[in-house]
Formats: C-alpha cells, sequence, structure tokens
C-alpha cells in the first residue's frame, strides 16, 4: 500500500479541513470583539474604537499583542497547572463544537448522526473551567464567581435540553444536517417561536452575557472567577466568551433559523452561497447579543434563578407536551 495515499494524504485534508474552520473563528471572536465596541458606541451616540489602524480595524490586533507582551501573574496560593488549565479547557471546548454544524449542504467536518448530542455535551462541559478557574485561585470571590456560575449554567442547561428535544420532535433525526433539510418549507422560529425566544435568552445565560453576568458581577465580585487572571489567561477566557457566543448564534442557525437556506426560494436568493446566509444569520444573531448588553441592566441573583426554574422549564416542558400531541393528532410525525 502507497503511504502518501493511505495515511499522509488523508490526515493532511482533515488538518486543512481543521484550519479552515478554526481560523476564520479566531478571526471572527477577534473581530466581534471590535463591532461589539463600535455598535454599542453608536447606541451611546460615541465612536468607539478610532485610533489603531483605518477607523479603529486593527484594534484588537493591538490588543492581541499587548496582552501577549504582558506578564502572566500567577498567585502564591493558586494551584498553577489547574490555574493555566482552565481559561485554556474554555477556549478549547468553544472550538471542538464546530465539528459537527453544517456551515451549507455538505460542508461540514463531521457529519455524525448524533451530532446535536455531541453539542450539547461540549456546550454543557463548558461549565468546568470557569469552576476550575474560580477553585484553582484561591480567592474567595473567584470561588463565588465559579459557583454562580455552575448554578447558572446547569440551570438554563435544563431548558435548554427540553427546547432541543422539541426541535427533535419535529425532525426525527439527531443530525444537524437533517435539522436545517426540514425547515426548507418553514424555519422552526415561525412554529415554535415561544421556544424560540426561550432558547436565545437561554443561551445568553449560557453564555455568562449581560444581563446574565453574574458569575462576573463587577460590581460586588469584582471581576468573579477571572478576578485573579492577567495577559494571555485572562485573554483566554475573553476569547472563549466570544467563541460562545457565536457558537450559540450557530446554533440558534441551524435549530430555528433554516441554517444555509435561503429566506425565499427564488432568484437573488438562491444564488446566493449557503455559506453566506449562515454567516448572515449568525452575524444577525450576535447583533442582538450586543443589542441586550447595550439595554438591559444585570439582574439580581434570585431572579435569574427564579426565571429558569419557575418559567422557562415548566413553558418548555409543556411545549414538549404541546408539539408532541400536534404532532399525533395532526398525523405530522416526521418519517
Amino acid at each position: 500500500m502507497d503511504f502518501w495515499s493511505v495515511y499522509a494524504w488523508p490526515t493532511i485534508l482533515i488538518v486543512l479541513s481543521i484550519l479552515a474552520i478554526v481560523v476564520p473563528i479566531i478571526l471572527s471572536v477577534a473581530y466581534l470583539t471590535l463591532a461589539e465596541r463600535k455598535i454599542m458606541g453608536a447606541m451611546q451616540l460615541r465612536q468607539g474604537p478610532m485610533v489603531v489602524g483605518p477607523f479603529g480595524l486593527l484594534q484588537p490586533i493591538a490588543d492581541g499583542v499587548k496582552l501577549m507582551a504582558k506578564e502572566t501573574i500567577v498567585p502564591s496560593g493558586a494551584n498553577r497547572v489547574v490555574f493555566i488549565v482552565a481559561p485554556m479547557l474554555t477556549f478549547f471546548l468553544a472550538l471542538v463544537a464546530w465539528a459537527v454544524i453544517p456551515f451549507d449542504d455538505g460542508w461540514v467536518l463531521a457529519d455524525i448522526n448524533v451530532g446535536i448530542l455531541y453539542l450539547f455535551a461540549i456546550s454543557s462541559l463548558g461549565v468546568y473551567g470557569i469552576v476550575m478557574a474560580g477553585w484553582a485561585s484561591n480567592s474567595r470571590y473567584a470561588f463565588l464567581g465559579g459557583l454562580r456560575s455552575a448554578a447558572q449554567m446547569v440551570s438554563y442547561e435544563v431548558s435548554i435540553g427540553f427546547i432541543i428535544i422539541t426541535v427533535l420532535l419535529c425532525v426525527g433525526s439527531l443530525n444537524l444536517s437533517d435539522i436545517v433539510r426540514a425547515q426548507e418549507d418553514l424555519w422552526f422560529f415561525i412554529p415554535l417561536f415561544p421556544m424560540f425566544v426561550i432558547f436565545f435568552v437561554s443561551t445568553v445565560a449560557e453564555t455568562n452575557r449581560l444581563p446574565f453576568d453574574l458569575p462576573e458581577g463587577e460590581s460586588e465580585l469584582a471581576g468573579g472567577f477571572m478576578v485573579e487572571y492577567s495577559a494571555m489567561t485572562y485573554a483566554l477566557f475573553f476569547l472563549g466568551e466570544y467563541a460562545n457566543m457565536i457558537l450559540m448564534s450557530g446554533m440558534t442557525t441551524v435549530l430555528f433559523l433554516g441554517g444555509w437556506l435561503p429566506p425565499f426560494d427564488f432568484a437573488p436568493f438562491t444564488w446566493i452561497p449557503g455559506v453566506v446566509w449562515f454567516a448572515l444569520k449568525v452575524a444577525a444573531c450576535l447583533f442582538v447579543f450586543i443589542w441586550i448588553r447595550a439595554t438591559f441592566p444585570r439582574y439580581r441573583y434570585d431572579q435569574l434563578m427564579r426565571l429558569g426554574w419557575k418559567v422557562f422549564l415548566p413553558l418548555s416542558l409543556l411545549w414538549i407536551v404541546v408539539t408532541a400531541g400536534a404532532l399525533i393528532a395532526f398525523d405530522w410525525l416526521p418519517e
């Protein structure tokens, strides 16, 4: 057997496929920070970054160079290994989840039949990085931030799981490409609109974004689980948060907004590549993330827990029953 044809070329193709996904995501994360500052500046009647490069377009690169040049300070009482691994784990998990997300018809790294379970499992592991950071920092503020994050993410993952079950009932498949194809006639955000709203709000809470940024809580926890981090370890948490925002927007697009499908099945919409439609929908979701941050004040912690357990959980459970009943009553069960 020829070594190159059997082992080398398949390996090279896989590596190139991974780079084709990871590099654009890292660039998107970098420029999402700039987009957030620009959009929030416009909403607050100011310009945002304007100094570094034309219109401030080189600001993310300048920020990255600055953070890489700084010294990483590890507290004397911290567990050094766990302290360093925690931000790396958070950023790594935000990247590996993209392996099963289809960008276009056939454009997916691993088109596995249980893609939605893989995605849910990876997103659920994100809490470990924050809990590890809170414990390893040997700080009361960081530890409280880690505990808050664990409770918050577990609370909202429950409702996310039930909403995903509702979508799966309508599709009859765990494959993400099949979920997108099932929306050729009607995107799921129309018949499942209440679940779409609850899912999106839950993803905001899952990513610890305002108004649900209780684990960081600058006013009472002085930065929460990130209080002892500096330089690139802090930057990895920062990048992980924004990468998770893009991931959750991708999940929303696949589950409710038709993935790569155009909004109307006629020219010129069908001439635009599916990957462009996917990117535009993800960008629209990210804009709403930023819009929410610029608009709403932070929730109190008891309000956060009440919303998750007393509002979202009963509603998502009820919608499963309603959806299953409607599918059986009107003989809409997927084949």
